[in-house]
C-alpha cells in the first residue's frame, strides 16, 4: 500500500513540475508571438484552459495543453488569444485581427 501511495505522489510531483515547465514555455512563446505582431503581452502571464492526451506525428502520446493569454496593440483594448502545446512543441496559435 505504501509503495502505491509513493508512486502516486511521485507521479503527481512529476506532473506538477512538467506543468510548470510547460507554462514557462507558453509564456515565452506568447511573448514571441506578441512581439512578432508588434503587440504587448499583457500581465506577462498565460493560463492553461484545456488539458488532454494526443499523439504527435510519430505516434507518441503527449499532453496537449491550451493556454489562453491577452495581448494589446495600444494598451487600451485586450485581445484574447491562445496557443496549443503538444508536449513541448507549439502546435497552433490564434491572435484575432486588430487595428493598429
Amino acid at each position: 500500500m505504501e509503495l502505491i501511495l509513493l508512486l502516486i505522489l511521485i507521479a503527481l510531483a512529476w506532473f506538477w513540475l512538467d506543468s510548470m515547465d510547460k507554462r514557462e514555455r507558453a509564456i515565452l512563446l506568447g511573448s514571441e508571438l506578441a512581439a512578432r505582431f508588434n503587440l504587448q503581452l499583457l500581465d506577462e502571464t498565460v493560463a492553461c484552459s484545456k488539458l488532454w492526451l494526443a499523439r504527435n506525428s510519430r505516434g507518441q502520446v503527449h499532453f496537449l495543453r491550451t493556454y489562453e493569454f491577452e495581448v494589446s496593440a495600444s494598451g487600451v483594448e485586450r485581445l484574447n488569444c491562445h496557443l496549443i502545446l503538444l508536449g513541448n512543441q507549439l502546435g497552433s496559435w490564434h491572435i484575432p485581427p486588430y487595428q493598429q
